[in-house]
């Protein structure tokens, strides 16, 4: 679907936006514009990495936002966000999407009807803002999961569904993070010093907020799981040590009775009167003498 969304006539410039285009739809805006052919592919491909492009007759910009509702599950590029291509000069601004963006009608409400935008390098900053105030939201909820694991890791026992669900929150952040590291170079040249104004350094402000939330993030997610696997290796420590106190207080008593359970003929212990007491009170001693040794050496 193809909409305009501002007229030369009226603003100075005019901004094509194409929904999910067919494919003469693009090929039809490509040859009214003079579009290469390899920026219409790169526009089209749903999993493209951010990207800034310049050619001999215009720019060519990709940019990635979050979707408003990704499954719970999604962990990938390509289901956490959805891809937005501008192609534009000092004339015109062509975007292209295949999903509904309410952040395209949104600054064309605050910036086109309004009269606000002054050219398309304003209306282009708009739209990258837009595009990055996407990550505010997720940044926020992801920092509330890392709160909630944060409890279950230090206040509450640990389950098994609890170290998938953190791995999950990670590959999100991380995914996330490094999104915002490849829109680096689009964020460097839109704020760059020939054209830098009150605008521009404020996308920038944000572009450096969000990197850091997301940086925060991932430097707290990692040193979260480190602290979970270090506290389960504890855990399985103490556990163990259990295990081998009783069975070093055990072994004796096991060889002693294994001693007295084998059928020989002639064993003179076994005719004793007190032979049974006198083996029982000698467990007992060596029981005595192992728990006063584990005592010194503070091993109880």
């Amino acid at each position: 679907m193809v909409k305009k969304l501002a007229l030369k006539t009226e603003r100075g410039f005019d901004w094509i936006d194409l929904t999910n285009p067919t494919a003469d739809e693009i090929h039809a805006i490509a040859e009214e514009y003079h579009l290469h052919e390899a920026s219409v592919i790169d526009c089209m491909q749903p999993d493209h990495l951010p990207k800034y492009e310049t050619l001999e007759t215009y720019t060519f910009v990709i940019i990635r936002v979050l979707t408003p509702d990704p499954e719970p599950n999604a962990d990938t590029i390509q289901e956490l966000t959805t891809k937005i291509a501008f192609f534009y000069t000092k004339d015109y601004m062509i975007t292209v999407h295949r999903r509904e963006q309410p952040l395209i009608d949104e600054v064309k409400t605050k910036k086109i009807d309004t009269a606000a935008c002054k050219d398309t390098l304003h209306l282009l900053n708009a739209l990258i803002r837009a595009s990055l105030l996407t990550f505010e939201k997720p940044g926020l909820k992801l920092a509330e999961q890392l709160d909630h694991f944060e409890e279950l890791v230090f206040l509450k026992n640990h389950k098994a569904p609890l170290l998938r669900d953190m791995y999950l929150v990670k590959r999100k952040v991380d995914t996330l993070k490094r999104l915002l590291i490849l829109s680096h170079d689009i964020v460097d040249r839109i704020d760059a010093r020939e054209h830098r104004n009150v605008f521009t350094r404020d996308m920038r402000d944000l572009y450096v907020r969000m990197q850091s939330v997301y940086d925060n993030l991932s430097e707290n997610m990692a040193q979260l799981l480190s602290v979970y696997f270090s506290m389960a290796s504890h855990r399985t420590n103490e556990i163990m040590k259990v295990l081998t106190i009783f069975s070093v207080f055990f072994m004796p008593l096991t060889f002693v009775v294994g001693i007295y359970g084998m059928n020989f003929k002639y064993m003179p212990e076994l005719e004793w009167h007190w032979g049974y007491p006198a083996s029982l009170l000698f467990m007992l001693l060596i029981v005595l003498l192992i728990y006063i040794w584990f005592k010194r050496k503070k091993w109880l």
